[in-house]
């Protein structure tokens, strides 16, 4: 078997031990809370992964882009779930083609939105699933008011070619209560009209755990949870055990003995600090901090270390934000323990459009 510290640098390692654990824990809570989870899969962009979460108990995947779509529908992989304004005709066109073979849904938060998709799917022999996405305090798209919802829900139903299907929020983390307000008023207000809403989405893995406060909410989405990276154990939602992504760099320089360069820079490691000082953390070194990023190196302050890494050494890094990562690579290396299991394309790296 091959150890890891035989691959070349840099290079992203992927703990399929740590995955299976975090798959199945975050099923567990769901299926005692009664609720549907709907992973999203731009964390690690693998087909392989969203079969298996399925396996457990998933009841289908959250993309991000048409382009995510479209690979993990000719890998076999539906229902999907695509809670993305979808504009123009070139894309219209590219949701049609995927709707007419799987089973495919989508949101909107405006009547511009709604009417393009209407009339994309006004002839179409099946009726295209659409949720009206709510901003619930996060402060990117949805539309800004229960009663708005309400407004939107029935442009959908009356629209040929359209279905409406419910609604969907990403919420800001931390704000719960905040969340589960505005989804119960809007709830109550569709049922007054006869426009139940049969799924209620939410989303985000920082308050996963908290899922079953939104009361009104029938399904989960959360993304991160499969790998865990840095930020989520600044929340709380896991440890720095649970996280399955690493990225492994090599020690190319010791200019002075307080500072090492590494060869991961913003091309191998995410630029997001997320509120945390330095871009990663390095578990064997745990006073060292990766205090710069220029674009193929990585500057590592050592001045709080007693031991320090030499050059040639080899370093795995918790990065700060492990979706990011997964669209840097072309290919990632499956590992238990030590030893590599698999080096596999990243199927989806790149489909942001």
């Amino acid at each position: 078997m091959t150890d890891i510290l035989e691959l070349d640098t840099p290079c992203v390692l992927i703990d399929i031990d740590r995955v299976e654990a975090n798959l199945a824990r975050a099923q567990a809570y769901a299926d005692a809370h009664g609720l549907r989870l709907r992973p999203h899969i731009k964390t690690h962009k693998l087909p392989r992964f969203a079969k298996r979460a399925m396996e457990l108990g998933a009841v289908g995947i959250t993309v991000q882009k048409l382009g995510e779509a479209e690979v993990f529908a000719d890998a076999g992989v539906a229902p999907i779930f695509l809670p993305y304004n979808i504009i123009g005709a070139a894309k219209l066109a590219r949701l049609r083609a995927l709707h007419e073979r799987i089973d495919i849904s989508v949101t909107a938060d405006s009547a511009e939105t709604i009417e393009g998709l209407s009339r994309a799917f006004a002839a179409s022999p099946r009726p295209l699933t659409v949720l009206v996405e709510c901003d619930t305090g996060m402060g990117r798209c949805g539309v800004q008011s229960p009663e708005a919802a309400l407004a939107l829900a029935g442009k959908i139903a009356n629209s040929p070619g359209l279905r409406f299907g419910g609604l969907m929020t990403y919420p800001a983390a931390g704000q719960v209560e905040a969340n589960a307000k505005f989804l119960s008023s809007a709830k109550t207000l569709l049922t007054q009209v006869g426009l139940p809403p049969e799924t209620i989405s939410n989303g985000g893995t920082p308050d996963l755990w908290r899922a079953h406060e939104v009361e009104a909410a029938t399904e989960h989405r959360p993304g991160t949870y499969i790998y865990m990276d840095r930020s989520q154990v600044a929340r709380g939602v896991g440890g720095f055990e649970d996280c399955a992504l690493t990225v492994l760099a090599t020690v190319v320089s010791r200019p002075t003995p307080d500072r090492a360069i590494i060869d991961a820079g913003s091309k191998a490691l995410t630029s997001d600090t997320l509120g945390m000082d330095g871009f990663g953390l390095i578990e064997a070194y745990p006073g060292a901090v990766i205090t710069g990023l220029s674009e193929e190196h990585g500057t590592i302050d050592l001045s709080a270390c007693a031991a320090r890494p030499a050059i040639g050494e080899k370093l795995r890094i918790i990065p700060n934000h492990a979706c990011v990562v997964s669209n840097l690579f072309d290919q990632v290396h499956l590992i238990s323990g030590d030893h590599l299991v698999e080096t596999v394309p990243v199927a989806a790296r790149g489909r942001v459009d």
